[in-house]
């Protein structure tokens, strides 16, 4: 019994850690556009994105952490073991991509490595099919697209309104309206990602609560996956903002240099265009990838400027590491699974 609280504890500990690393991951997703435009350092972006990815747990809800819990793998499946051995697949692929550069996504990372977890142990049955299968694998396509569609639409849009405008003023206004733009990002980046760490801790509490039942902390004890406690949701915003802090210079070169040259009014086109796009996916409970969105914001801004502005070559190897990460992540997890069930079991 010991042996087993102690192992839930570290299993939720990783968790976090890779909620953590989520964040020092995705730091790009809300600081690459406002650093690379100069309208902040890096210091001072990193600090900016933290506080607004914390402040979203005073704004949203905990429909995508459900989803998670519920709607991917089975619960009667679920067991530490799996939760653990999924983390393994996540944060493995995602310090993969951090050490290549490239802006794959945490989010799917996760339910990769969740997904093949679970059907190592009990194989395909152990997925929820359709549950939120469709709408995520849907909006691996979608969420670019949308994130591209919105930033081109406001890049041509604003630009034809202020057609007459001096660029000088122009630039000036959206250096201050870009740390709204950056704000607003960083919310959306918050409550979206670290709400899918939200829905595996909870699907682990669920899954072992027969082990926490006389737990002295009584908030450990979980009995349905309808509710998130008030100490997940706190723990899991807290960590990601961390993280965020801690930042990840290698992607924000790509996401902010690399992919398109961009000014304070491209930079408020692209966060503004992702961050409605990831906070409607969040109101409907989608785990979508804030990493896939921001970065088809940043094409769309390019493209609108010229097709030749965007470098076709970065993009190129950014889309492969997307279509990779969901079955590299299951197959590090499936292995780190069976590794698992021989070294505990």
């Amino acid at each position: 019994m010991a042996d087993s609280v102690a192992l839930v504890l570290a299993v939720v500990l990783i968790a976090l850690a890779f909620d953590f690393i989520n964040g020092f991951h995705d730091s790009a997703n809300s600081i690459a556009t406002v650093v690379s435009t100069r309208v902040l350092s890096p210091t001072a972006a990193v600090v900016w994105a933290a506080f607004f990815n914390f402040a979203a747990v005073f704004i949203f809800g905990t429909a995508v952490a459900k989803n998670i819990a519920k709607g991917i793998v089975d619960p009667a499946v679920v067991d530490a073991s799996v939760i653990l051995a999924g983390l393994v697949g996540a944060i493995s692929w995602n310090l993969i991509t951090w050490y290549a550069g490239l802006p794959s996504s945490s989010s799917h990372a996760l339910i990769g490595g969740y997904a093949g977890s679970a059907i190592a142990k009990a194989g395909t049955a152990a997925l929820v099919l359709p549950g939120k299968w469709i709408s995520t694998l849907t909006f691996i396509v979608v969420s670019p697209l949308l994130g591209l569609t919105v930033a081109f639409v406001l890049t041509v849009g604003l630009s034809w309104l202020l057609r007459r405008a001096l660029p000088r003023r122009v630039d000036k206004a959206f250096r201050l309206l870009q740390l709204v733009s950056a704000g607003s990002m960083s919310l959306s980046h918050g409550s979206n990602d670290s709400q899918k760490t939200m829905g595996i801790i909870v699907s682990l509490l669920v899954a072992e609560q027969s082990v926490l039942k006389d737990f002295p902390i009584r908030a450990f004890h979980v009995t349905s996956a309808d509710s998130v406690p008030t100490w997940v949701v706190f723990a899991a915003y807290l960590a990601i903002a961390l993280g965020t802090m801690a930042g990840g210079w290698r992607i924000v070169r790509t996401m902010g240099q690399r992919l398109t040259k961009l000014k304070p009014f491209g930079g408020f086109c692209a966060e503004t265009g992702a961050a409605a796009a990831i906070s409607l996916a969040s109101h409907f409970g989608i785990p979508v990838s804030t990493t896939h969105t921001i970065t088809g914001a940043i094409t769309g801004v390019g493209a609108a400027n010229r097709i030749s502005a965007v470098r076709w070559g970065v993009a190129g190897r950014i889309v492969w590491a997307w279509i990779l990460t969901i079955p590299a992540a299951a197959g590090i997890a499936g292995l780190a699974y069976l590794v698992l069930r021989v070294l505990v079991h």
